[in-house]
């Protein structure tokens, strides 16, 4: 299957849920922050793998609305990670020619990450290759509460009559306006649900799950899921 990997459609963006790196960590009787240190390198393999193949768009779930439920010490631990993690991302972005962006509510991040969040942004904002799109602080509920109350301040302001409201003036409020939504969707660690992921996004995205656990997963994971996808039909809601 993997030698025959240039016969098949590869899709133009891929969205991942990075799961399952806690259990990693607990199976190997290690402490779980070192789960989520060894998933950051599995995603620094993964960004170069999507780009070699031709994927153009990448977007992960790094840190969720929901993941400040989880206690302090690892919530710490996540985000003294995620500043290093932007440095080091940096120069895998630049080595590679990947655009990065992120989306989520920044506003409850410590003000030395969102300089970094955009520190990233603006220095690879020019790059040509593979866009990876880091969700942080991301929920789709959330995403879609902020985007109606934008809708909301715009109708009051005369800017945008209710009756010119459709789906694509919809989207254009969305976190991902300028994206578009993914062909396909990869979960690992077997869990069957999307985790308030990408909601309006993946209405017709075609859904992998893998039980291997984030830290374990690579380019030939990723092959077997885009061989799942080159076996599917996109219908779209019709009928071929």
């Amino acid at each position: 299957m993997n030698d025959k990997i240039q016969d098949m459609v590869i899709p133009e963006h891929v969205a991942i849920i990075l799961d399952g790196n806690g259990r990693w960590a607990k199976k190997r009787g290690l402490p779980r922050s070192l789960g989520h240190k060894e998933g950051c390198v599995t995603l620094e393999k993964t960004v170069e793998d999507s780009a070699r193949l031709g994927i153009k768009y990448l977007t992960v779930y790094g840190f969720s609305t929901e993941n400040w439920k989880r206690s302090s010490d690892e919530v710490g631990a996540l985000m003294q990670l995620f500043r290093y993690y932007m440095v080091r991302l940096l120069k895998v972005a630049k080595a590679n020619n990947v655009r990065v962006s992120m989306i989520g509510d920044q506003q409850r991040f410590d003000r030395d990450i969102v300089e970094g969040i955009h520190k990233l942004e603006q220095e690879t904002k020019d790059n040509t290759g593979l866009t990876l799109v880091i969700a942080v602080n991301y929920g789709g509920r959330d995403e879609i509460v902020r985007a109606t109350r934008n809708i909301m301040k715009d109708v009051k302001e005369g800017n945008v009559l209710p009756e010119e409201m459709d789906e694509t003036m919809f989207q254009s409020y969305l976190d991902t306006a300028k994206i578009p939504d993914p062909d396909l969707l990869i979960r690992t660690s077997g869990e069957l649900r999307l985790s308030n992921y990408l909601l309006w996004q993946l209405a017709y995205t075609e859904l992998y799950v893998t039980d291997c656990y984030w830290p374990d997963f690579n380019i030939d994971e990723m092959k077997k899921a885009i061989a799942a996808y080159n076996s599917r039909e996109r219908r779209f809601g019709g009928v071929k």
